[in-house]
């Protein structure tokens, strides 16, 4: 064994000689278990994370040794050295930790079987901590165990893994050869929480609804379709919790939300993933303003969490633009000036853009000149308030302005993060609403809102004026952690054949 750092082979180089290796590494697990009877052991209890570890001992001096037991375990991703002592880098969730093996104090036969590892194993070890002469904290290894065998190389840690589709088809080489890869997704746990535990301490309660519906709402999105064979029927994945959550609401809940997925059968692009993450919240007695007051401090909670320090400017209070405005101020265009479709495509059609607006409905042409062109130039957060009845069907119409309904989306960093209303309660308008959604039903439009009648019921029975907000999980985890696609914050996203 050289003196030098031992490397794995890089899995972007190809799979020459794999067949093989993976044998000669069974071979090896094979003659462990017939010399080793405490290889492979079912627990390996009592660990330490070795940033704890790491963080116990950051004023231990350069050349001093402790006599202070810790036990860790880990993936073994380097080694080097020769002769009577070797020092392997021994890595788990939280951090990297340099081992010391010497042939003094593990003797010969546990400080050959220690050597013949392969990198990528699993080990347990116990020892005390020590600074190096060149300055690095470091376990010495007074025993270990084999965990696992790992009968594939790791991938190469120099260079990493960098091809994507592979980092985000094959999640668990990502995570082992990117220490960046795994901390983002420790990131998005701590944002997760941050966000759950502002809720819960606001009186919210946390709520499960159906993810397989006999009927899909809440968004204007084509759904997933399945069969119950046992009820015979079809359902539905879920495309937002809004409607179940509203009948909560109506039954005296007051305060609830759901963290979970959804699911819309749509394209797929760095900012859309079929299955995603949201978190709806409700609030009785609560209108449109007092949900974005609500979000504004959810998103500064899940920014401290993680300790944000991008670009972006979370602080209170985030600019308020209307619909109406946001498109004058971008494009030059009244959209209320120009009601009629032709009228408003004419207008378009002067603009010098790279972009195509579509529509056949003049709501339609509206909202895809927001999305088209005023998103991407929303980068400091922005709510977007005082939208078309025809884009909401579930929003409560304007108190002070006739033909708009109280509702805001949300902006950062280009992209829209979360949707608010002050929440419609009238069982009658609700219905209107319906009916006007059947009507594109009939235009042949993919995308409408399909009449609920259990839902109008349930606001028959009185609903108090409620405010409610769904805020995606996967963008705020993009924004507070600086990522451009959504396959980047998704363990296991979406992928094509």
């Amino acid at each position: 064994m050289s003196g030098s750092e031992e490397r794995p082979p890089s899995h972007e180089s190809g799979r020459h000689g794999l067949k093989e290796l993976i044998a000669e590494r069974r071979a090896k697990a094979e003659r462990l278990r017939e010399s080793d009877a405490s290889a492979f052991p079912y627990a390996f209890p009592d660990t330490e994370p070795i940033a704890d570890v790491l963080a116990a001992y950051e004023q231990l001096e350069s050349g001093e040794e402790t006599e202070d037991n810790h036990r860790v375990a880990g993936r073994i991703l380097a080694r080097r050295g020769a002769g009577r002592a070797a020092f392997l880098d021994l890595v788990d969730r939280s951090g990297k930790i340099q081992l010391h093996a010497r042939l003094d104090v593990l003797e010969r036969e546990a400080f050959d079987r220690l050597l013949s590892l392969d990198l990528g194993d699993l080990i347990g070890v116990d020892g005390a901590v020590l600074r190096s002469r060149h300055g690095e904290l470091t376990l010495r290894v007074d025993s270990f165990q084999v965990l696992a065998k790992a009968l594939r190389p790791p991938p190469d840690k120099h260079h990493g893994l960098t091809d994507v589709e592979t980092r985000h088809r094959r999640r668990e080489l990502d995570l082992i050869a990117n220490e960046d890869t795994r901390r983002l997704f420790v990131d998005r746990a701590r944002i997760i929480a941050a966000v759950r535990a502002y809720l819960d301490e606001q009186g919210f309660i946390e709520v499960e609804t159906p993810v397989l519906q006999p009927l899909y709402g809440g968004a204007i999105a084509r759904p997933f379709l399945t069969h119950h064979n046992e009820l015979e029927r079809d359902l539905y994945l879920r495309i937002a919790t809004e409607l179940y959550l509203k009948r909560l609401i109506v039954g005296g809940l007051e305060r609830v939300y759901e963290l979970g997925k959804d699911f819309r059968n749509e394209g797929v692009s760095t900012k859309h993933n079929p299955e995603f993450t949201m978190v709806e919240f409700y609030e009785a007695y609560a209108d449109y303003h007092a949900a974005a007051a609500r979000l504004e401090e959810l998103v500064r909670r899940a920014a401290r969490a993680v300790d944000y320090a991008g670009e972006l400017d979370f602080a209170a209070p985030w600019r308020r633009v209307t619909f109406q405005r946001a498109i004058e101020e971008r494009t030059g265009i009244d959209v209320y000036a120009h009601r009629d479709v032709g009228e408003l495509r004419a207008a378009i059609a002067t603009l010098d853009i790279d972009v195509q607006i579509n529509g056949e409905e003049w709501f339609q042409l509206a909202d895809d000149l927001l999305s088209k062109l005023v998103e991407p130039s929303l980068q400091q957060p922005a709510f977007v308030t005082d939208y078309p009845v025809e884009l909401s069907p579930f929003a409560r119409e304007h108190r002070s302005q006739r033909g708009l309904v109280e509702r805001w989306e949300a902006f950062a960093g280009g992209m829209e993060i979360a949707n608010a209303f002050s929440e419609l309660i009238d069982p009658d308008a609700q219905r209107e609403r319906f009916e006007a959604q059947r009507r594109l039903e009939t235009l042949g439009e993919e995308e409408f809102q399909p009449y609920d009648e259990l839902f109008v019921q349930a606001l028959e029975q009185g609903m108090p004026p409620a405010g409610g907000v769904g805020l995606g999980i996967d963008r705020l985890v993009m924004l507070l952690t600086g990522r451009d696609s959504i396959r980047e914050v998704v363990l296991f996203p979406a992928m094509r054949d």
